[in-house]
C-alpha cells in the first residue's frame, strides 16, 4: 500500500502527527509511507527509518510571488503527487489546503475527519473517505483518521527515539560548548498572550539554581531576540548562571532538548518536540486549552489557572490573566518534581544518547 500524510506545518502539528506515523509502520510494515511537509521543518524526519519520502513545499512562501510562478509550484506538486500513485491520502489537517492536495495528487480513496470534525467545514468535500474523530486532543483527533484503514488508533507514541535529524559541523561545535547539566526555557510562542514575562521565566531559573543547582539555557525561536535579552537582564540582577544557546536549526534544537534535564515553556512547537523526545517537560497555558494542546498523555504537567474566560483560544499581543496567574514558583516546583521523578531518559533512548551531541 502507497500511503501519503499531509500535515504539512506547524512543528507542534506535525509532532503530533508522528503517533500517525509510527502506528502506520507498526501494523502495515510494508506500506510505502510519503508526507507532505514544509521545507523548513523537513530536517526533523529527514533520518526516520519509518517513513519512505518527504515530499517538501513552501506553501507560505508560494503565496507571496506573482502569479504565475505560483501556479508553476502548484503544477510541479501536482506532477509528483502524481507520479508517487498513493492508493490512499489521510488528511491530518482537516482544513482547506490539505484538502485541496489530497485532491491533487489524484488519488481515489481521501480518509480525513468528518465535515462537524474539521477546523473547516466545508472542506470535507475534498474527502471521500469522513471519519469521525474519536477524542478531544489533537494527536488522538489525528490517530482517529486510522479507521479509515481499519488500524488501531489506540496504541501508539511519539517514537521520539527515531528523530535523529543531522547536525552542521557549526551546530555540533557549538552545542558542545553548553554546560553538561542544564534546563531549558523556551521564552516566546507564536501568540502574545501564549508568552510568560521575562521576569516571570527569570523567576524561575533562579529557583531551579537556588534549590537544585540547575543551569538554564534559553532557546528562543526567530523574532524573540528582545524577549531572551530580557530575561538575561532580569537574571544577570541575581548573578544566575542562565545563558542563550541562540535560535537552532531543527537538528540543533532536538539535540539541546534531547539532553536537556527539564525543559519548560508555553503551549509551543518545540515544547511538544521535548516531550516527543522523552524529556521531561513543564507546559503552561493560558489562551489554549491543555486538554486539547497539552502534553499528550502527560496533561498533568500542562498547567494552568483556570478562569471563567479561560481557553477561549484567542489571540492577542500580550499576556492576559489566565496566564499571568500562573506563579513562578508553582512552575519551579512542577519542573523539579519532574526531573525527580524522571532522573534518567528511558532505556531505549540512553543506549542512543551520550552527552557530546556527537548526532
Amino acid at each position: 500500500m502507497r500511503i501519503l500524510l499531509i500535515r504539512t506545518s506547524a512543528l507542534g502539528d506535525v509532532v503530533h502527527a508522528l503517533p500517525v506515523l509510527r502506528a502506520l509502520r507498526r501494523q502495515l510494515p510494508d506500506a510505502h509511507i510519503s508526507w507532505v511537509l514544509e521545507g523548513w521543518i523537513a530536517p526533523l524526519l529527514a533520518n526516520d527509518p519509518d517513513l519512505n519520502e518527504i515530499v517538501e513545499v513552501s506553501l507560505r512562501s508560494w503565496r507571496r510571488l506573482p502569479w504565475h510562478r505560483h501556479l508553476g509550484h502548484w503544477l510541479r506538486l501536482r506532477q509528483h503527487l502524481r507520479q508517487l500513485r498513493p492508493d490512499v491520502v489521510l488528511d491530518l489537517m482537516g482544513n482547506h489546503k490539505a484538502a485541496f492536495i489530497a485532491r491533487l495528487s489524484g488519488c481515489r480513496r481521501r480518509v480525513g475527519l468528518r465535515r462537524e470534525d474539521r477546523r473547516e467545514p466545508s472542506s470535507s468535500l475534498w474527502i471521500n473517505q469522513p471519519v469521525p474523530a474519536l477524542g478531544n486532543h489533537a494527536v488522538d483527533r489525528m490517530l482517529s483518521v486510522l479507521q479509515g484503514l481499519d488500524l488501531l488508533t489506540e496504541s501508539s507514541s511519539f517514537g521520539g527515539e527515531l528523530l535523529r535529524p543531522d547536525l552542521t559541523p557549526d551546530e555540533h561545535q557549538h552545542l558542545k560548548t553548553l554546560p553538561q547539566r542544564y534546563a531549558v526555557i523556551l521564552p516566546g510562542a507564536g501568540w502574545g498572550n501564549k508568552t510568560w514575562t521575562a521576569s516571570h521565566w527569570a523567576a524561575v531559573a533562579a529557583e531551579l539554581e537556588r534549590r537544585i543547582e540547575l543551569p538554564t539555557l534559553l532557546a528562543p525561536g526567530p523574532g524573540e531576540e528582545d524577549l531572551t535579552e530580557a530575561i538575561l537582564q532580569q537574571s544577570a540582577q541575581h548573578e544566575l548562571r542562565i545563558s542563550s544557546a541562540g535560535v537552532l536549526s531543527i537538528p540543533g534544537l532536538v539535540s539541546l532538548l534531547r539532553n536537556a534535564e527539564v525543559v519548560l515553556g508555553g503551549d509551543t512547537g518545540p515544547g511538544h518536540l521535548a516531550h516527543a523526545l522523552h524529556t521531561p517537560t513543564i507546559m503552561i497555558h493560558g489562551p489554549t486549552d491543555p486538554h486539547r494542546h497539552g502534553l499528550w498523555r502527560a496533561e498533568e504537567y500542562s498547567l494552568a489557572h483556570r478562569l471563567p474566560c479561560s481557553y477561549c483560544h484567542k489571540r492577542f499581543d500580550s499576556p492576559k490573566a489566565c496566564l499571568l496567574r500562573l506563579s513562578p514558583h508553582r512552575v519551579a516546583d512542577a519542573a523539579i518534581a519532574r526531573i525527580r521523578q524522571h532522573p534518567n531518559p528511558p532505556a531505549s533512548e540512553s543506549a542512543s544518547t551520550d552527552r557530546s551531541f556527537n548526532r
